[in-house]
């Protein structure tokens, strides 16, 4: 089974996630944000991803660090479990829609860390939880799995419905892109890495 398995600590977060490619979306995820506790929840079943995320943070003094490091921690689990990349079909995509919302995401394995996150989003919180960091948790993790990530909000107005069709959509993508291709020889790139 593939799957990356990493720790980090500093003065200001204790993180630990599990995550394995070959799963059935098995998910432990506890955080201090039940709302993203839900949205990784919802990436892992619909990923078919098995999940663990342990994580804790100075949320007394702000969210953004605690949120910012599980998208590190998430994207470097991500990168182990692919690992060389061999035989992967690299690119995943997903169209999905959550009643008024509709989401568009893609993903290159392509080892060169971009992100393009065009989500307007309405100006109000979700219970305590400001959906504004979730450009910046997406950015760590393409950041630290080096793969281009694409999320378009084609139609959206409740915050709650289009993030969480961001998740589900990244989910369902990631999780055709790390598919073994039986027809793919090596990796999936004429210069023969990635």
């Amino acid at each position: 089974m593939r799957k990356g398995i990493v720790k980090r600590q500093t003065k200001e977060t204790d993180i630990q996630i599990t995550i394995g490619l070959d799963g059935t979306g098995g998910h432990q995820v506890d955080t201090p944000f039940p709302f993203l506790s839900h949205m990784l929840s919802s990436f892992s079943k619909h990923g078919f991803f098995d999940l663990v995320v342990k994580a804790s943070g100075d949320t007394d003094i702000d969210d953004h660090h605690t949120v910012e490091d599980i998208g590190i921690v998430l994207g470097e689990a991500i990168l182990k479990s692919v690992g060389e990349k061999q035989g992967i079909r690299r690119f995943g995509y997903a169209l999905i829609p959550l009643d008024e919302a509709l989401a568009q995401v893609a993903v290159d394995l392509s080892g060169r860390p971009y992100l393009v996150y065009n989500v307007p989003m309405p100006r109000k919180k979700i219970k305590e939880f400001d959906p504004d960091l979730m450009e910046h948790f997406f950015r760590s993790l393409t950041d630290h799995s080096r793969m281009t990530l694409h999320v378009n909000l084609l139609h959206g107005k409740d915050p709650h419905h289009i993030l969480e069709a961001i998740f589900k959509g990244f989910g369902r993508a990631l999780d055709m892109a790390v598919q073994i291709d039986p027809r793919q020889t090596g990796v999936a790139s004429t210069k023969g890495t990635l």
